[in-house]
């Protein structure tokens, strides 16, 4: 029987049954209750600019947004459809050219509707930050 978003892990939901991810090549790194890492590869069509070779911003923001968004649905203890509802992100520096970016989100506070996270983005070592990122996510539990 095929997988279904239903009976899916929640690192596979992210990555195989949402279009965008799946689009942008997000892969699961490693994921544990609260904490989630995510990795996308460069690629050709995902520069922003061809005369740097560097992976445009975007993709960058998209990726923090989603691997905040699996720490999120991996930290409770019930299944929760979730929404960001707001997502700050500081850029220290773009991307080496021809890197992909890897991002790990950690979900320091859960509450009964809203869950607070915070995550990192790297193209080399995590030492050398390309971007840090705060958010914030609604809740909704299933009744």
């Amino acid at each position: 029987m095929a997988e279904t978003y239903e009976t899916a892990e929640p690192g596979d939901r992210m990555t195989m049954f949402v279009p965008h991810a799946a689009a942008l090549g997000m892969t699961l790194v490693s994921l544990e209750k609260g904490s989630g890492v995510m990795h996308v590869a460069w690629r050709e069509d995902l520069v922003g600019d061809p005369d740097t070779g560097v992976i445009a911003s975007g993709v960058v923001t998209a990726l923090i947004d989603h691997t905040c968004g699996l720490a999120i649905s991996s930290a409770g203890d019930v299944p929760t459809t979730i929404a960001t509802l707001d997502l700050r992100i500081d850029y220290l520096r773009p991307a080496g050219p021809g890197l992909g970016i890897t991002a790990q989100a950690d979900c320091y506070k859960l509450t009964r509707s809203v869950g607070f996270v915070r995550a990192q983005a790297w193209d080399v070592a995590s030492s050398d930050l390309v971007a840090t990122a705060q958010a914030t996510f609604m809740l909704t539990r299933a009744t």
